[in-house]
């Protein structure tokens, strides 16, 4: 008879490593917060221009976070690189006075290490996020953070890109000589979200048999919509389309009918009030409409997830994922697959 010790329980590393989040956040803000704004210090000393920021996978949308951030709290224009343009194309831009931000878990990547090292030496600024403080990301860097996240094995990453969101947000508020203190419970909350799993298991059955998914928000939701739509297609292959409201009013909306499942996550702020009239356009179109925001407008959908009140928009991110992560575990577990180690995954993705 195996031992039971050594049997493979499907989702069990995914599912313990979600539960970790609430102590990893609070290891940030206990550990982390001094260095993140020490380098938050230096760099804001030198006063950059503009800010680029360079990632791939899950870590691009935490990227995509912080380019709300960083344009919102700090009036700076952001943008997404283009890795390619340097690795394959050869170009050469001029970046002096350009803070530029490569996120990622491992680190390891040659494309973000060749990009990172070009913009070194085209003036930039260099910041580097990972999870990894030996990576050769981190060593090509001025700059690094370490997420803390401690070693992630399960293939989808969950707790190191909720760490990334914090640090981010960390950074950016030390850029502005901010006090971070709107992150503060989030460690409690995050405890708290994740202890409702039993009401995401109810939820999942709605997408078991589902054949695909539309995912929609704006502002700092939309980043979420996104790494939503990656949880949930690379654990349970369902196709999965994040769209930002505003462009799904722009022709997929089309393919929405009575039967499409539509996940909406509707932030608490500016970006839900933008969200509003795309709520209307898919009720009535019929769509099949889950919610996850605050309990009013789960109330007016045809499921959903009721967030924590009173979070400060800019930190919601954190916690919105949450519900999202344990459905994608749930949906997975439901269609008898391993979310631990979905199908032509590798932990360390090498693109050039």
């Amino acid at each position: 008879m195996s031992d039971p010790q050594t049997v493979s329980v499907p989702g069990r590393i995914m599912s313990a490593e979600m539960a970790e989040q609430p102590a990893v956040l609070q290891r940030i803000l206990d550990e982390g917060a001094p260095a993140i704004r020490e380098i938050a210090a230096q760099i804001a000393a030198r006063n950059p221009r503009f800010v680029l920021l360079t990632a791939r996978g899950t870590s691009d949308n935490a990227a995509l976070y912080a380019k709300y951030l960083i344009e919102v709290l700090l009036g700076k224009p952001a943008g997404l690189t283009s890795m390619s343009t340097t690795t394959a194309y050869g170009a050469k831009p001029d970046l002096t006075d350009c803070l530029v931000i490569t996120v990622s878990q491992s680190g390891g990547s040659p494309d973000l290490v060749a990009s990172t090292k070009a913009a070194r030496e085209a003036g930039a600024i260099t910041l580097a996020v990972t999870n990894n403080a030996a990576s050769p990301l981190a060593e090509v860097s001025e700059f690094h953070i370490d997420v803390l996240a401690g070693p992630e094995k399960a293939l989808p990453a969950t707790k190191t890109y909720t760490a990334e969101l914090l640090a981010l947000y960390l950074f950016v508020e030390g850029l502005r000589g901010g006090d971070g203190s709107a992150a503060k419970a989030l460690p409690e909350l995050a405890a708290g979200v994740l202890a409702r799993q039993g009401e995401v298991k109810d939820l999942a059955e709605r997408y078991r048999f589902a054949q695909r998914l539309v995912i929609t928000s704006r502002g700092y939701g939309y980043p979420t919509a996104r790494e939503a739509a990656l949880k949930l297609m690379e654990t349970t292959y369902i196709p999965a389309s994040p769209f930002s409201g505003a462009d799904l009013l722009h022709g997929p909306l089309a393919m929405v009918d009575n039967v499409s499942p539509v996940i909406a996550i509707v932030p608490d702020g500016k970006g839900g009030e933008a969200l509003q009239p795309v709520l209307d356009r898919l009720r009535g179109r019929g769509a099949d409409l889950v919610v996850i925001g605050q309990q009013a407008q789960v109330d007016a959908a045809s499921a959903g997830f009721a967030l924590p009140a009173g979070v400060p928009q800019e930190v919601q991110p954190i916690l919105e994922i949450l519900p999202l992560q344990l459905l994608a575990y749930e949906v997975t577990i439901a269609r008898g697959q391993d979310p631990d180690a979905p199908r032509a995954l590798a932990k360390v993705t090498e693109t050039h």
